[in-house]
């Protein structure tokens, strides 16, 4: 009976280490018949010891290929010509890709049937068998990179009290049952390639950088360092009633953190991109990658309504009670601003997310009123009352836009009117809080312009 190679059929003279690159091809494709003891022209030459040679080839593929794949490999045994010829059919597997344990699961590890020859797989097709495998859950597939080290996610377990061996890790998702890292061991290893960029600005604009960091290694090792960095920021100000000395943080230490913690354990990690962290003289802005999860919208996140992105990240987190419950984050840095007449800001677009911190300590005119609005109120905070000829006068505009702004002013409850006609006047209306918090802004700016602002480490 003659014999030739093909797409399911790989003939080997005797036992040799590419068995387990033939092997993996076929669990990789469709399958197919591995016979040792033919030549690759069909020639017979049959193998001497079959059992001996049966446990080699079954050593072989057992200790040198990952996942395991035994239970899709069967053999046999036949005579051709009057020879032994061992036969391993091997099927499809259902854990692909299979690849060589020592090469791991990249290009030189993971082979695929071409014709009638074993080829590497290309890092594309190594994605789509590990999608097609895993699911579309990031955190669930299998990491294309198994050298991995946890130096850094042990010392923050130890350090929390919480176990952290081999059977706590395939628990908690980082492995899976053959012990095989996915992407979530990628995210927490030392070798995780997700970055944190951080800068920081002069004023209120990118415009001049006064330092810039980038944040390598384990999730839990970049939160740390890059907490760190926000905190040197997050200055005091100290400010004195009588004798007494009050001292306030530029923001809420909670809100710093909920705030990071949400852009790590909400982004989107099949993007490759960085998680930015933007400081500026008047706020802090977090940007994560990977807009609102399908079907939720801003309204249902101010809501506390939550569907986590990695919910197995999100459980690693919880377990080292870095956040307390899901869905309680967006709410707690909302609820750290209750005294503060200034608000955090959320933004999303299709693919990203932003939470902007304002810093409660820094009044700029444009947190109150901006443009020409801001001269009127400038004046009306001068004088006792305005008219519309003195807003003419300020702005040098027509009698009709010193109206349409004052009326604009009055809209918005920040001027009220006294009396009417010629004699119409405007004044503050101190009543809505106006006025104390336009005080408070243009003393700011005044002392920041004089050195007097107190400002501790």
């Amino acid at each position: 009976m003659a014999i030739s190679e093909g797409p399911m059929v790989e003939l080997k003279q005797a036992v040799v280490e590419d068995i387990k690159k033939e092997v993996v091809a076929f669990a990789n494709s469709q399958g197919g018949a591995l016979y040792i003891g033919i030549t690759d022209d069909g020639r017979i030459v049959g193998v001497d010891h079959v059992d001996e040679t049966s446990l080699q080839v079954s050593n072989m593929i057992r200790d040198g290929i990952k996942p395991d794949v035994t239970m899709f490999v069967k053999y046999s045994y036949e005579v051709m010509e009057g020879k032994n010829i061992i036969k391993v059919i091997v099927q499809k597997g259902t854990d692909c890709p299979y690849y060589i344990a020592k090469k791991g699961m990249r290009p030189e590890g993971v082979y695929v049937r071409q014709g009638s020859s074993s080829v590497p797989a290309s890092e594309n097709a190594i994605r789509q068998m590990i999608k097609e495998t895993d699911g579309d859950t990031f955190e669930n597939m299998r990491s294309l990179c198994q050298e991995l080290t946890f130096e850094a996610a042990a010392a923050e377990f130890t350090a929390r009290e919480v176990a952290f061996g081999e059977s706590q890790m395939v628990t908690l998702g980082l492995a899976n049952a053959d012990r095989i890292y996915t992407n979530l061991g990628l995210l927490l290893s030392d070798q995780c390639l997700h970055t944190i960029k951080a800068a920081s600005f002069e004023g209120i604009t990118q415009s001049v950088f006064k330092d810039r960091r980038e944040f390598r290694g384990s999730l839990l090792k970049q939160m740390n360092d890059a907490y760190s960095f926000i905190d040197m920021y997050n200055k005091i100000r100290a400010e004195f009633s009588k004798l007494h000395r009050i001292d306030r943080r530029d923001y809420p230490e909670e809100a710093l953190r909920e705030a990071l913690l949400n852009s790590l354990v909400h982004r989107e990690y099949s993007f490759s991109g960085s998680t930015l962290i933007n400081i500026f003289e008047d706020r802090i802005e977090f940007v994560s990658l990977g807009g609102l999860v399908k079907g939720l919208t801003l309204n249902d996140i101010l809501f506390g309504v939550s569907q986590c992105r990695n919910e197995k990240l999100a459980a690693v987190f919880y377990r080292l009670k870095l956040i307390e419950a899901y869905g309680t984050g967006i709410q707690r840095i909302m609820d750290s601003y209750r005294d503060s007449e200034k608000k955090p800001q959320i933004e999303a677009s299709d693919n990203a997310f932003k939470i902007v911190l304002p810093n409660k300590n820094v009044f700029l005119p444009q947190d109150i009123l901006k443009d020409s609005e801001r001269s009127i109120m400038e004046l009306a905070v001068q004088q006792a009352t305005i008219s519309r000829k003195d807003v003419e006068g300020l702005l040098s505009v027509s009698q009709t836009m010193a109206g349409r702004l004052l009326k604009q002013l009055v809209d918005k409850k920040m001027l009220k009117t006294i009396g009417g006609g010629k004699d119409r006047k405007y004044t503050l209306a101190s009543h809505q809080g106006w006025e104390e918090s336009f005080r408070k802004a243009a003393s700011c700016i005044l002392e920041h312009a004089s050195g007097k602002t107190n400002y501790g480490d």
